[in-house]
């Protein structure tokens, strides 16, 4: 190891980082700077062009070990750098990570070849960021984002959309529409249609859309509500966990041994199996069974059948689905997802969109936050106002 806890090997990788920057170096008592340059250096149009803060960071100071001047306000990290004797700051501030100079035509020419020398330089750095982020996870250090309001949004938008729609379908029933069609021969045409039909057709859409929503927002609430119960707290379960398939991660987050949770489980597998693999799979099914034998009776569709126990084939002619069957099941596993011993996650997942914070789950945090509302509400509005606060740059 190094002296810095790096392994051995990244020197190598340390000398060709810092090529691929050169010349740029730590800025020093030569550099050439302008009094008062910490305050009067001015953001230039070049700073668009760097590479995500957070790479920019890593490289320059972790890797290259460059000094970072450390918090100001408004200012989360401050790296003075020298290109050819004159000073520059790379700095992350409120509005975004940018390189700072002196006003003037030089400034914008020096900040583009920043630029460029800097992806150069993050480019070469690639395996140390890897290294980074594997050690990250080894030692649970990371938040996990929180995306389950805006999943969730989404299949309500899709559920009212398909509500609208199918109460429009029923209020024009069979009425006709006459449209002008134009035929193959360039002529034009009356022609009419079942506007009733033809929005049921949507509804049946985007009921599908909705479900699948749902699914998607599952898939992502269960892996938060797991951790925040903390039935897992490691890097490597979250890890596992994202990898699994969505009954896993039902059963991380909830216990199947309870009789109304086993019932909520089947009947959204139900659905799943019905809808999300139909989707999925091509709308053919998950061994892609599409067939039609042929009878005296005619073309017979073969379908998938899952009402029952296993894989079954079936004659029905469309796939056997009620759609407003299914959303009403799927709305009464919401109520069922966000009561009793669950309601103050909904606080802290749906209702705040915290990310969740490893190192809490791990030292009892979220277990206390988890044992009443009153304590829950307590660490959200805590965290609230420490992202407040990170966000504004208010150190």
């Amino acid at each position: 190891m190094t002296t810095d806890g790096l392994p051995v090997e990244f020197e190598r990788l340390r000398e060709l980082a810092r090529r691929a920057i050169a010349p740029i170096k730590p800025a020093d008592e030569s550099s050439e700077a302008e009094d008062d340059f910490l305050f009067k250096a001015r953001r230039t149009e070049a700073s668009a062009g760097l590479p995500p803060y957070y790479l920019v960071y890593f490289l320059l100071v972790e890797l290259l070990g460059f000094k970072d001047l450390g918090r100001f306000e408004k200012i989360a990290w401050s790296v003075p750098i020298d290109l050819e004797g004159t000073a520059y700051l790379i700095d992350y501030r409120k509005f975004g990570i940018g390189i700072f100079g002196r006003e003037g035509e030089k400034s914008e020419e020096d900040a583009k070849r920043i630029v460029r020398l800097v992806r150069r330089g993050v480019r070469a750095a690639q395996p140390f960021f890897r290294f980074m982020a594997d050690r990250a996870v080894a030692a649970s250090k990371f938040n996990i984002v929180n995306n389950s309001v805006t999943l969730f949004a989404r299949y309500g938008y899709l559920r009212d959309l398909y509500t609208s729609t199918r109460a429009d379908a029923e209020a024009h029933g069979d009425k006709l529409a006459e449209v002008t069609e134009t035929t193959p021969d360039g002529k034009s045409r009356i022609a009419y249609r079942l506007v009733g039909w033809e929005l049921a057709q949507k509804a049946d859409w985007l009921a599908m859309s909705a479900i699948d929503a749902f699914f998607s927002w599952t898939e992502h609430v269960f892996i938060h509500l797991a951790l925040l119960q903390g039935r897992i707290s490691t890097g490597a379960e979250v890890g596992k966990l994202v990898g699994e398939e969505w009954g896993d991660k039902f059963k991380a987050a909830l216990d199947l041994g309870d009789r109304e949770t086993k019932r909520h489980f089947d009947e959204m597998a139900i659905i799943r199996r019905q809808v999300r693999n139909f989707i999925a799979h091509g709308a053919f099914g998950k061994s892609g069974e599409a067939f039609r034998f042929h009878s005296r009776a005619g073309a017979v569709p073969v379908a998938l059948d899952y009402r029952g126990k296993g894989q079954r084939f079936s004659l029905s002619p469309e796939l056997a689905f009620d759609d407003d069957a299914a959303i009403d099941a799927v709305e009464a596993f919401v109520v069922f997802l966000w009561s009793g011993p669950r309601e103050a996650a909904k606080l802290f997942i749906q209702e705040a969109g915290l990310p969740l914070n490893l190192t809490m789950a791990q030292d009892g945090t979220y277990k206390l936050a988890m044992a009443s509302l009153e304590n829950m509400n307590k660490l959200v509005d805590y965290l609230s106002w420490k992202a407040d606060e990170a966000a504004n740059m208010d150190w």
